[in-house]
């Protein structure tokens, strides 16, 4: 009786934990965000295991079931399409159900985009606010005028490829044309870029060669927050 929750790659397969290969081939369940993105995943370590679907659509439907079946005895891991399970994709609802019916629950180390982004970003990263996906409509000013009064933090966002140029547009109105930052896209796959300018840069960047694949935006703080952390 367990609830594994099991970081799956970013986009280079070999980035999978040989532990993490151990937990999925002994479970005896799995739970998948897409069946078919997580198929190719297991397919490449011959992982032949029982899967069924787990995601935003149906959680709320299928965790009375899911816990049912952990407190039987049965094992479960949880794959989302990329990265930790619960950051920006589904896993809160069932982590926070396991723990109210007392199953274990285990979470691996291992993939989650935004912290490559932010290391290799050359942004200060001692002190930084992950935010994940913005507010498409309903909220999404107020969450960007709170983003202003970040002035010693670095800030995170994920962001998809066609709303990209208007967010780093939003972004530079509200915290400053000239205010670094770095669009990092297609982490460990073929056509990874890190791309290092100006917020009114980047957007001018982008609306001239859009952009395809996952994102991560990564936003320098104002100069008065980088002076006070590098002292």
């Amino acid at each position: 009786m367990r609830l594994y929750l099991v970081p799956s790659p970013i986009g280079n397969l070999g980035d999978i934990t040989y532990r993490a290969v151990e937990i999925l081939r002994h479970a005896d369940v799995i739970l998948c965000e897409d069946t078919r993105t997580s198929s190719v995943l297991l397919r490449h370590y011959n992982i032949q295991k029982p899967i069924t679907p787990y995601h935003q659509h149906n959680e709320h439907k299928v965790l009375a079931h899911l816990t049912e079946q952990m407190i039987a005895g049965k094992t479960f891991a949880l794959l989302t399409d990329a990265g930790t399970p619960g950051i920006s994709d589904p896993g809160f609802l069932l982590v926070r159900e396991c723990i109210r019916q007392n199953i274990p629950v285990e979470c691996l180390p291992g993939a989650t985009a935004f912290v490559p982004a932010l290391v290799q970003s050359g942004i200060p990263a001692n002190r930084f606010v992950f935010e994940g996906f913005l507010p498409i409509k309903k909220g999404r000013q107020t969450m960007l005028r709170k983003l202003a009064e970040e002035d010693e933090r670095t800030v995170i966002l994920y962001e998809s490829p066609h709303r990209l140029v208007k967010t780093l547009n939003e972004l530079a109105a509200v915290l400053g044309a000239d205010r670094q930052a770095a669009v990092c896209r297609e982490l460990t796959k073929m056509f990874e870029e890190t791309n290092i300018n100006t917020l009114t840069a980047l957007a001018a960047h982008y609306e001239k060669t859009p952009p395809r694949g996952e994102i991560v935006i990564v936003v320098a703080p104002p100069a008065s927050g980088r002076a006070k952390t590098e002292d």
